[in-house]
């Protein structure tokens, strides 16, 4: 018997002993079990309480005609795979046939029959739907496996890409799974997800996993091992891979005893492999944002001026995780006479606006020292960023040049978050306006706004007070209602960013001063 039409569980449907203890024998002879039934009723029931892979049928049934019973055999999504024979004991003509097949049979047979073609249509029809079983099976896992890698793919941190790996295993292998990587801090990540055969995995610590893994595969590529084992727990199977040496694997174990083909075991290392070139992605991307989060860090103050008149503060916040680096700055530059704050945005998110960020807070400084006003260091500023960066060089500034002396503030503007003034009056936005810089457009001159003892003013970028599917000036309302001009400015900025700065997908800066 061929590897198609190994030993299967054959009902046999007649109401005629004799018919069916001939047809019974010669099944069994062949090497099949056989379940018999005498009725329509009595199939029905037998299809529910055993596991049944043909039946052979009578067509003239007591109770219920064997077309009548195909059809509900073919319409019940629990056995609409099953094959059906149908056999007729007396002469019937084409039409019958066709009816029969077309009801749902897979075979028409009539008596006498010959044993050699009974068990030839038995086998016949048990290798085609066997090789279909086989094929949707195939289809099914080939999907599931297609779903997974996707998920792994999309997953946006190295929690969610271990959580993606083993619930994708887990769907693929239909058995509980976990998986394990390491961050490229050198945090151990771990996660397990449920399936419905096989043993559990054992449960095992994310740092014994790490310790474990870092030593289980030294090479390139993806390769299966024997996994770890607490106690007496069951042996379990691991598939382990990585892009490159200097990284650490990623790996997916499963219990060993649901692995039990060549189909599995390549499953499992494709999972492992697309596993771990996600987490090369990963990594590359936190490479790279830490890389330009350095830069842009380098180019904002270490320290800002301490002056008793004038105490400041200020804060950076990046973009979260998952966002590029922007191009949010600030600086205090101390001039004869004056403080110089400069608060702006580079338009973007990518280490060229951090670059361009740079070279604008260079080149501000430069013509701040040169004894410029702020309206003209603006006019200068815009300039050189038309000529030198006419694409990605868009940037909004706002400068404060505040005279203690006489109390008073020069504030110009080019197209950022106007400053938010708050003293005994209450908190209100300065009515100060310009175009963004890089444009080549005329702008105003500053304004002279008083800056009388006790007023607290807050400058910011538009990421504390954008939020998705809010209007902008309903963020900036908000943020008003929220600054008043007493109490700890460092608490203040704090809290704000809490209240203001929670999973942005922006960078936000800000600046408090107050004039005491």
């Amino acid at each position: 018997m061929t590897p198609d039409t190994t030993a299967a569980h054959v009902l046999v449907v007649d109401d005629l002993e004799a018919s069916r203890f001939i047809a019974a024998s010669w099944l069994r002879r062949s090497g099949h079990t056989v379940i018999e039934a005498a009725t329509a009723a009595e199939a029905l029931s037998a299809l529910a309480a055993h596991r049944v892979d043909l039946v052979l049928l009578d067509v003239h049934l007591p109770d219920m005609s064997g077309f009548d019973v195909t059809e509900r055999i073919k319409a019940d999504p629990r056995t609409s795979s099953i094959p059906v024979v149908l056999i007729s004991a007396m002469h019937i003509e084409t039409e019958d046939k066709i009816s029969g097949l077309r009801r749902g049979a897979d075979a028409y047979l009539v008596e006498p029959l010959d044993p050699g073609e009974l068990i030839a249509n038995v086998e016949a029809a048990l290798r085609y739907h066997r090789a279909r079983a086989l094929a949707e099976h195939l289809a099914d896992r080939l999907q599931r496996l297609t779903t997974a890698t996707l998920t792994i793919n999309a997953a946006a941190t190295f929690d969610a890409l271990v959580q993606a790996a083993a619930a994708g295993a887990a769907d693929v292998l239909d058995a509980e799974t976990t998986a394990v990587l390491v961050t490229p801090s050198g945090a151990v990540r771990a996660a397990s997800a449920g399936g419905r055969r096989g043993s559990p995995t054992p449960r095992t610590e994310p740092e014994e996993l790490g310790t474990w893994l870092s030593a289980a595969h030294q090479g390139v590529g993806a390769k299966l091992v024997d996994g770890p084992r607490r106690g007496d727990s069951a042996p379990t199977v691991a598939a382990l891979a990585r892009t490159q040496p200097p990284r650490p694997p990623t790996g997916i174990l499963v219990a060993a005893d649901t692995v039990r083909t060549d189909d599995d075991r390549n499953l499992l290392r494709q999972l492992a492999q697309a596993t771990a070139l996600a987490a090369e992605g990963l990594r590359a991307f936190a490479e790279e944002h830490s890389l330009a989060l350095t830069l842009q860090r380098s180019l904002l103050p270490r320290t800002l001026p301490q002056h008793p008149e004038l105490p400041m503060t200020a804060r950076y916040l990046p973009a979260s995780r998952n966002a590029e680096i922007g191009g949010d700055f600030y600086d205090v530059v101390e001039l004869d006479g004056r403080m110089l704050i400069t608060i702006g945005d580079v338009c973007g998110h990518s280490i060229e606006a951090a670059t361009v960020m740079g070279e604008v807070r260079h080149t501000l400084r430069a013509y701040a020292v040169e004894g410029h006003s702020p309206t003209t260091i603006l006019r200068r500023l815009d300039t050189v960023l038309a000529r030198f960066h006419p694409v990605g060089g868009l940037t909004t500034v706002c400068l404060l040049s505040v005279d203690l002396r006489s109390g008073t503030m020069l504030v110009a503007n080019a197209g950022h978050v106007p400053p938010l003034v708050a003293d005994d009056r209450g908190a209100r936005y300065l009515p100060v306006k310009g175009p963004l810089l890089g444009l080549g457009l005329a702008r105003p001159d500053e304004v002279e706004v008083p800056l009388p003892k006790g007023t607290t003013v807050l400058l910011t970028t538009d990421g504390l007070v954008e939020r998705p599917g809010t209007d902008l000036d309903e963020g900036m309302e908000l943020l008003r209602a929220a600054v008043s001009p007493t109490g700890d400015m460092d608490e203040l900025a704090d809290r704000l960013l809490a209240d203001f700065g929670a999973d942005k997908q922006d960078d936000i800066a800000l600046v408090l001063l107050r004039r005491v």
